[in-house]
């Protein structure tokens, strides 16, 4: 190595240098802490104590554990393909060149900047069954079909039954689809024109033409946008503990994984199990990211250089 490489190394690592202690101390080290008290009896108030893979066994048949990581599941199932297609269809509608597209734009957006306490209050709301914004829209609908079918159905009551209450959180989540519609956006603009036209000389319509050519495109903004809504899904925490005042919810329908490891960690005191909680999260995702990525691989096209 010259000495000339020699130097662009070691100014390349100074330029890097915040990143490696970030990782280091905000990433790496939490990981192997959470690793090493999950082998231990800690309450945070005394000393650790080591009691090997007790905390494991007891997950093994903790039925809390394995209903929230249902209900997590569920979760994912149901919001990422939703989250996805609607950030999809709304990012294809924006790109139209339309009079006041740049306002549309910023009208999606900026949902998502709300923060997540304020969207978990704003939600708890909008799905009230008596008087939330959701059910007023939804009782002429009601009355219409019960005039037509002679029937008594009613908007549900979305945060007080369990049978609704993960379909409105799923609801609520559709708020903050805004991030993934502007980096559809940014793949849309690669889209090469002349792909259109030679698609258009071929006889194509409009949705062949969004199958055909816009969806292989951008499949890599897909695959990313899917990646980051499979690790968000199962890490949501701020909006149910707040629209249930405790994450729990109705017959603890909205008890998931992440509130679940807090309620053990910062109200029972109980780390160590929590952390033994967190690391099997961690591998949930960690093993989803890789065989979506995986499965993914046929379907993701990368531009040639």
């Amino acid at each position: 190595m010259t000495k000339t490489e020699k130097r662009n190394m070691v100014l390349g690592l100074l330029f890097i240098s915040p990143w490696i202690a970030g990782f280091i101390l905000l990433t790496l080290y939490p990981l192997i802490s959470s690793a090493y008290l999950s082998l231990t009896d800690y309450s945070v108030l005394s000393k650790p104590i080591y009691i090997g893979f007790d905390n494991y066994e007891r997950i093994l048949v903790d039925k809390l554990f394995w209903q929230s990581l249902w209900n997590t599941f569920y979760f994912a199932a149901l919001s990422i393909p939703i989250n996805l297609l609607s950030a999809i269809f709304l990012a294809v509608l924006l790109n139209f060149d339309l009079p006041g597209k740049k306002i549309f734009r910023t009208i999606y957006f900026l949902p998502s900047l709300v923060p997540m306490v304020c969207l978990g209050v704003l939600w708890q709301w909008m799905l009230n069954g008596q008087i939330g914004l959701v059910n007023q829209a939804l009782w002429p609908v009601f009355d219409t079909f019960n005039a037509l079918f002679g029937t008594t159905l009613t908007p549900p009551n979305w945060l007080a039954d369990p049978a609704y209450a993960k379909a409105g959180l799923v609801l609520a989540s559709m708020w903050g689809v805004g991030n993934a519609v502007v980096i559809f956006l940014a793949g849309l603009q690669d889209v090469p024109r002349a792909l259109y036209e030679a698609a258009e000389l071929d006889g194509c319509n409009f949705w062949q033409k969004t199958i055909h050519v816009t969806l292989p495109i951008i499949s890599p903004v897909i695959y990313f946008n899917g990646i980051m809504s499979l690790i968000g899904s199962f890490q949501v925490f701020a909006v149910p503990y707040v629209m249930t005042n405790g994450g729990e919810g109705p017959g603890r329908s909205l008890l998931f994984t992440a509130t679940y490891i807090f309620n053990k960690g910062f109200e029972a005191w109980s780390m160590g199990y929590a952390c033994a909680v967190a690391l099997i999260l961690f591998v949930i995702i960690l093993t989803l990211t890789l065989l979506a990525t995986r499965l993914s691989e046929r379907h993701v096209h990368y531009a040639s250089k």
